[in-house]
């Protein structure tokens, strides 16, 4: 298995997964996808169905897994992959169990694990891979990350204890939920540092993405991503659609309704598809921040400036760049990279481009599965409150959304909402919703009342790469010193 650029317009040979695991971000501003998608057929996906039954949900990341990685022995990547997912990290044994609602929904809870939101599903498969293959190489790394809200803390969860490894992640100040912010900014430990941005989500992402464009800056720090800019990403969460689909389906096709801002849940739904596990549809459900739902209803992808991203109340997905994005355009342009990067690089040079009159738009639906819907405050109030009154069933904003728009869709066959977080991350709008605080794991107890471990910076590239000479002064032959708090 080999990794292609999205950029790539020169056809250079593809690379290996553990060289693309520790870059991130492609050389030339792309981002890394197979050089084709493994296939699954019938036999198969019966077979597994056996396998999560009766193993669980790591034997069956496993088998998912080792179709993209085939450069790491066998024997190592099972325990990579066992450890990350581990039963005892997660408060439900089953890891991603799958419930259904009194409406016909069936929701797949993501959110068992250490971070309480689903961004732990890959993470902890990341840090697992990052720890394995900076012992095997005996080098050291330096992640640089942005986040909307969970990212963050999945981030620094699953990779606070692990060796050679530093983690500098930006935040938009202001934005998150005090929950969010505590369960960040609450971490102390000298090699994570949590940086508040003056500025929104697509700011910080915006730094990150200059940072690793620095070529001689990232070589000399070592600088790699968490993001799900990083393909290890989105191949840990290609495993949670065969798992739901598995304890949903018969055999038939299933839909699954995502709540997205930044493209990267939907885009493993995507994957998954193309692999050839049977969804009828992506239902993508955006909040009042529609960028992407404007695309798949116009043709149109216009990205918004800070002044037009709204702060909602469903705040991961307060996002007007979706990075991951660039992946789907790529399969959707018939991998052409010259034409992508004339879109993403040209066009969005002047905010937005225009696909509504391409063949490649016109047939979207059909090829790709996708349709689109958006929701508001008012709207996640009433669906928090409706599926609480039926089922006695508490969801998220974010999970609020995507039960929105699944209701509205049109789409018929069996629906899978993709829960997103516990809703003890967003208790003032539970609270608004159906005037109970929400129940919060007892390891979370108290966390708000901790120690606040974080530095504000403005939006500016200078002054982030200062920051990480400062607290890495060993990488640029400064002398060391006790990081500041």
């Amino acid at each position: 298995m080999r990794y292609i650029s999205t950029r790539d317009t020169e056809g250079r040979a593809g690379k290996g997964f553990s060289d693309i695991l520790l870059e991130g971000l492609a050389a030339d501003g792309g981002l890394y996808l197979p050089e084709s998608y493994p296939q699954v057929d019938a036999a198969t996906l019966e077979t597994w169905r056996e396998l999560l039954a009766h193993q669980g949900y790591s034997a069956l990341a496993f088998e998912i897994v080792r179709l993209f990685v085939d450069d790491i022995p066998e024997a190592d990547l099972r325990g990579i992959v066992t450890r990350a997912y581990d039963p005892v990290k997660f408060l439900d044994p089953a890891v991603v169990p799958v419930t259904r609602l009194s409406d016909g929904l069936w929701l797949a809870h993501l959110s068992n694990g250490p971070s309480a939101a689903f961004k732990d599903m890959a993470m902890q498969l990341l840090g697992e891979l990052f720890a394995y293959e900076l012992a095997r190489r005996g080098e050291t790394i330096t992640i640089v990350g942005a986040t909307s809200g969970d990212t963050g803390s999945s981030a620094e969860y699953a990779l606070k204890d692990k060796p050679g490894v530093h983690v500098f992640m930006l935040s938009p100040r202001g934005r998150m939920t005090p929950f969010q912010q505590a369960q960040m900014f609450s971490i102390d430990d000298e090699r994570i540092v949590n940086i508040a941005v003056d500025g929104v989500f697509d700011d910080c992402q915006d730094l990150v993405k200059e940072i690793n464009a620095d070529a001689a800056f990232k070589a000399r720090y070592r600088i790699g991503a968490v993001n799900s800019i990083n393909w290890a990403r989105l191949m840990a969460q290609v495993v949670y659609y065969f798992a739901a689909w598995l304890q949903v389906s018969d055999g038939g096709p299933v839909s699954f309704s995502v709540p997205s801002g930044n493209f990267g849940n939907i885009a493993a739904g995507h994957i998954a598809r193309q692999m050839g596990l049977p969804i009828h549809r992506l239902i993508l459900a955006t909040n009042e921040n529609n960028v992407l739902e404007e695309f798949f209803r116009t043709g149109v992808y216009r990205v918004r400036g800070s002044a037009e991203t709204l702060a909602t109340s469903s705040p991961s997905m307060d996002i007007s760049k979706a990075s991951n994005f660039e992946r789907f355009v790529f399969d959707l342009l018939g991998r052409d990279a010259a034409r992508l990067r004339e879109l993403f690089v040209d066009d969005l040079a002047d905010g937005e481009f225009d696909l509504s009159g391409a063949d490649e738009f016109r047939g979207q639906l059909d090829r790709f599965g996708f349709v689109s819907g958006t929701s508001t405050h008012q709207d996640r109030l009433a669906q928090i409150r409706r599926v609480y009154e039926a089922d006695k069933v508490t969801i998220d904003p974010h999970t609020a959304d995507a039960v929105q728009v699944a209701q509205t869709s049109g789409v018929q066959g069996p629906i899978v909402v993709l829960e997103t977080a516990l809703p003890v991350k967003f208790a003032d709008t539970i609270v608004e919703a159906i005037g109970m605080v929400p129940p919060r794991p007892a390891r979370f107890d108290g966390i708000e009342d901790l120690p606040r471990h974080v530095v504000d910076l403005p939006c500016d590239v200078d002054a982030l790469r200062s920051l990480i000479a400062e607290r890495m002064p060993e990488f640029s032959g400064g002398a060391s010193e006790e990081p500041g708090r």
